[in-house]
């Protein structure tokens, strides 16, 4: 199994595509104003964002974005306008992490984690 997408809510599809246009994914479908979709600059996942009318309620969506040169891209971003909340952090859990929001206020978290995205020190080892 594969994952192919994640698509997430917006009540203006076309604030938020301008939004992840800057974070450098590049649009792929556009039927705005109810839908777009995203490839990334890795890998082979895509990443849509579709119309709603309210948003969800509650902690909502986290969305992670790798990226091999995370202090690089934040400062890129940051002189482009971009705010972040937190500013690249080492995390207990062996990750570099920062930390911001789109236009709809969807969590995002700019990171880098190496070989411990998947194989951290504590990864539980499976019998097949």
């Amino acid at each position: 199994m594969n994952l192919n997408q994640i698509t997430i809510p917006s009540l203006n599809v076309e604030r938020a595509t301008e939004f992840y246009k800057v974070l450098g994914l590049k649009l792929i479908v556009d039927a705005t104003p109810k839908y777009v979709r995203f490839e990334c600059p890795d890998g082979d996942t895509t990443f849509s964002i579709h119309k709603v009318d309210e948003l969800p309620k509650g902690d909502g969506i986290t969305i992670y974005f790798e990226d091999e040169q995370l202090d690089d891209l934040v400062a890129n971003l940051k002189k482009k306008g971009v705010v972040f909340n937190q500013l690249p952090e080492d995390k207990p859990w062996l990750w570099r992490e920062a930390h911001l929001q789109d236009p709809d206020g969807n969590k995002i978290i700019l990171y880098h984690a190496g070989k411990n995205r998947k194989n951290p020190p504590w990864r539980i080892n499976l019998q097949e």
